[in-house]
C-alpha cells in the first residue's frame, strides 16, 4: 500500500496532492498568520457552537467536537441521520466566502465548521457525498488553529496520502474525489490546542 505524506510550510502556490479519480490541491498560506489568528478568535466567539449529534446504531450520540452550520436560508443539511438548520452568515464568514469564490471560480451557499479542542478529537474515515451536496462543485476546506494531519484513502486499492494542514491553509477537493476516496482527521496526543475547520459547500436547492 502506497503511503505519501506532504509536509512543507514554504509553499505559496497550490500543490497537487491527489490526481487519481479526482483532484486535491493544497495551499498552506491562503491567509497569513495574523489574519488567520483574527479569524480564529472571531469565529470562536461569534458563532453558536454545539456538540455534534450523530445517529449510530439507532441511538443519538453527542460528540466532544463542536460544530456550527452556516448557510443561506433554506440550506438544510443532513448527515448521520440528523438534519442541520443554518445560522446566518456573519460579516467575517461572508468575506471568507467572497475570497474563496474569487479564488476558485465557484459559488458556495453554506459552510460547516468543526471545532476540535485538542488532538484527542478527530474525524473517522468518511466521504462528503450526502445527497444535498452539488457533486459538480469542489468542496473547499480552510484550517485555522492547531496544525493537524489529514489523510486520504482510496476506496478500491487502499492507496493513502496525507498532509499536515497549517494555520491559514486551504484544501480544495475537486469532483469526483468524494466518489473514490475517503478522508480522515487523525487523532494525536501531541496536539493540545484547538483547531477550527471550515468546509464551504454548495447545497442543492431541492432534494
Amino acid at each position: 500500500m502506497q503511503n505519501q505524506l506532504f509536509d512543507r510550510q514554504d509553499v505559496t502556490e497550490p500543490v497537487l496532492l491527489l490526481a487519481k479519480d479526482g483532484r486535491v490541491e493544497y495551499l498552506n498560506s491562503f491567509y497569513d498568520a495574523e489574519t488567520a489568528d483574527g479569524l480564529f478568535n472571531n469565529l470562536l466567539d461569534s458563532l453558536t457552537w454545539e456538540s455534534d449529534e450523530l445517529l449510530m446504531f439507532g441511538k443519538l450520540v453527542r460528540t466532544a467536537r463542536k460544530v456550527a452550520w452556516v448557510g443561506d436560508p433554506g440550506c438544510l443539511y443532513a448527515y448521520s441521520g440528523v438534519q442541520k438548520k443554518p445560522q446566518p452568515w456573519s460579516k467575517e464568514l461572508t468575506q471568507m466566502r467572497n475570497k474563496l469564490e474569487q479564488f476558485t471560480g465557484h459559488s458556495y451557499n453554506s459552510c460547516l465548521l468543526n471545532l476540535y479542542h485538542t488532538g484527542d478529537e478527530g474525524m473517522g474515515w468518511h466521504s462528503d457525498n450526502e445527497k444535498e451536496l452539488d457533486s459538480a462543485v469542489p468542496i473547499v476546506s480552510i484550517s485555522l488553529g492547531a496544525r493537524r494531519k489529514f489523510a486520504f484513502r482510496h476506496k478500491q486499492d487502499n492507496i493513502t496520502n496525507s498532509v499536515f494542514l497549517e494555520h491559514g491553509s486551504l484544501l480544495i477537493m475537486h469532483p469526483p474525489i468524494q466518489e473514490h476516496w475517503q478522508h480522515s482527521l487523525l487523532k494525536t496526543k501531541t496536539v493540545t490546542s484547538s483547531r477550527i475547520n471550515l468546509t464551504f459547500r454548495k447545497i442543492l436547492p431541492h432534494i
